[in-house]
């Protein structure tokens, strides 16, 4: 392995993320950063945000992790779980390779779906937007055997059929047309394509107990385990090295590709990793989600909190509308921005030093530690939702205070 080799694999881990974005949040605290002023005095009050919201939906704190399931409930129903208990699986590895299956596809379909589409949902008859429509749209999809290579059995997705997915197939389960438009259409379904030649070229990961499908990860961690316990960090990990030619083509370092990756002027090192900040938002956001189709299959997964937060606009916008980060030039509020750019990158990085700032504030309120309250649960407590609400009040559409250019494969 060449030692630019070595140094990319440095920057596929929840710990280099980790490092990069407090080494950034240290800068800003010098106020030497080029876009941001930091006042981390604000963080009480979002603390007292968080835990309100936090308490509306769950009383008695007793709040789940943040993943991808809990947007498969609608109007208080569990629309995975009414489908899969009523499924007979041969085993409960049946069960999980199908769910990794969903929760993979759903996310990789899973980036900003922008402020005018929605998914028209035929059991409430209504319009739903945002994530909560990309899931329950990926959802239908998958219940209907789209991602499927076989008649008889729907819920599964296939490396020969993802791999065949056109933007006309996303467009009409998305129910997507001129009116009602995504963002990223045709990202997408290069990325499922992506998906699927990815998964029918590794068989020896996705394909130890059937045909290649995106499913088969999930034996590939089970043989991974130790005494059937993972650690979260390793599934990250393990998603970042084989799928990281997945993603369009960014940055590419001893012919490593980076995924969500970027340039950053303030983050200097002496080695070939210089002014890179990894990120890897959708990636993190999978390894959440299938934490708990690995725990229903009877593995322990640990580490959880080794995990960082997420870096898209909701919890970054709860940073920014709550006063936490200013921008220098009030100006740039107003106009988009490419999601590679120095200002969108160091608004992310910092969105992720400023949730584990925000974590020990919440915890010291609460006589709570990072094993009773993880990150995981004050994500879906909790930030996200903070900051969507917050959005709302200050603008009335949901929408972040910057506008970030998407291809639909980041945020």
């Amino acid at each position: 392995m060449t030692p630019e080799t070595a140094a990319a694999y440095s920057l596929l881990t929840a710990e280099a993320v980790r490092a990069r974005a407090h080494h950034l949040l240290a800068i800003g605290l010098q106020d030497k950063l080029p876009h941001f002023l930091i006042d981390t005095d604000r963080l009480t009050s979002v603390a007292d945000l968080v835990l309100a919201v936090t308490c509306e939906a769950y009383p008695t704190l007793d709040v789940p992790f943040h993943s991808r399931w809990r947007q498969f409930v609608f109007a208080g129903k569990d629309r995975w779980r009414a489908v899969a208990d009523s499924s007979p699986w041969r085993d409960v590895a049946a069960r999980a390779r199908a769910e990794f299956d969903l929760v993979i596809t759903s996310v990789f379909l899973d980036a900003g779906a922008g402020p005018r589409w929605r998914f028209n949902d035929a059991a409430t008859g209504t319009g739903i937007g945002r994530s909560e429509g990309l899931a329950l749209a990926s959802l239908a999809m998958f219940v209907d055997g789209a991602f499927s290579g076989r008649l008889q059995e729907r819920l599964r997705a296939d490396a020969d059929r993802l791999r065949h997915i056109t933007a006309a197939d996303v467009a009409r389960g998305f129910h997507v047309t001129t009116a009602n438009p995504l963002v990223g259409l045709d990202s997408r379904a290069d990325l499922l394509r992506r998906l699927g030649e990815v998964v029918a070229a590794h068989t020896d990961v996705f394909a130890r107990a059937d045909a290649p499908r995106p499913g088969g990860l999930f034996d590939h961690l089970g043989a991974l385990a130790i005494n059937r316990s993972i650690a979260a960090p390793t599934i990250l990990a393990e998603l970042l090295h084989h799928f990281g030619r997945i993603w369009p083509s960014r940055l590419v370092l001893g012919g490593v590709p980076l995924g969500d990756c970027w340039w950053h002027p303030a983050m200097v090192t002496a080695d070939a990793t210089n002014q890179l900040v990894p990120l890897h938002k959708l990636s993190q956001w999978l390894a959440y989600s299938l934490i708990e189709p690995m725990q229903r299959a009877g593995f322990t997964v640990t580490d959880v909190d080794g995990l960082t937060g997420l870096a898209e606009y909701r919890n970054g916008g709860l940073f920014i509308d709550s006063g936490v980060l200013v921008l220098r030039d009030l100006t740039l509020a107003i106009k988009p921005h490419e999601v590679g750019s120095p200002l969108v990158v160091e608004w992310r990085a910092l969105t992720v030093a400023l949730l584990d700032e925000l974590a020990q504030v919440l915890r010291g309120h609460l006589d709570m530690d990072a094993a009773t309250l993880p990150l995981a649960k004050i994500l879906e407590g909790g930030t996200w939702a903070a900051g969507r609400r917050i959005a709302r009040e200050r603008r009335g559409d949901d929408s972040p205070p910057l506008q970030v250019v998407s291809d639909g494969t980041v945020f």
